[in-house]
């Protein structure tokens, strides 16, 4: 009996934790933005977090096909890899943009601010890159339960629940990995 006490405990404190991170992790990322540490290069970041989202993106493919042909094993290690990828992506995006300034969609001359010529040449495409950059952010912060929950409800061996959030938080992890690299490319030719 004091198992089943000790899991339903253990059950509720885990719960309360994924909501405190869905609530923390984009507070933090928000208010970190605001900090700039100087003598600093990490220029480099972006490209290797964009990568980091493709590999992403590739592994939860590959978890997907692995639990559709019941090798339910590798799924889990599939999935816990794509976890820390994302995991360690997080670390590296806000190490970049506490090190770095933010660079701006269009700005040719690199000076931060968007010219009269440089809006004029940017066309359609900046509609397409701030459609994708806005839902990036905006899925970014609610897969986090999504996906917290799937993980946890697949601990549990609550299957049905699992599956029932893995159909959310499949679709919008994805999503998230890929237009991290859209976005990655997109404004890659604008880094000073």
């Amino acid at each position: 009996m004091s198992t089943g006490l000790n899991e339903m405990n253990s059950s509720k404190v885990l719960r309360k934790l994924i909501v405190a991170l869905s609530i923390i992790i984009p507070v933090l990322v928000a208010s970190l933005f605001g900090v700039k540490i100087d003598g600093i290069d990490l220029r480099f970041l972006p490209s290797i977090y964009a990568v980091i989202n493709g590999v992403t993106a590739l592994v939860l493919i590959a978890a997907l096909i692995a639990i559709k042909k019941k090798k339910v094993n590798l799924h889990r290690s599939l999935v816990r890899f794509a976890l820390t990828l994302s995991m360690l992506f997080l670390v590296l995006y806000l190490a970049y943009h506490m090190t770095s300034e933010s660079t701006v969609y269009g700005d040719s001359n690199h000076n931060g601010e968007l010219d009269i010529l440089e809006r004029s040449s940017m066309g359609m495409m900046a509609y397409v890159y701030y459609f994708l950059l806005i839902t990036h952010i905006l899925l970014s912060i609610a897969v986090i339960p999504l996906v917290l929950f799937s993980y946890l409800f697949a601990l549990e061996g609550d299957f049905q629940k699992h599956k029932k959030f893995t159909r959310f938080a499949f679709p919008i992890w994805l999503y998230v990995a890929i237009t991290g690299v859209l976005v990655y490319l997109f404004i890659s030719p604008f880094y000073a």
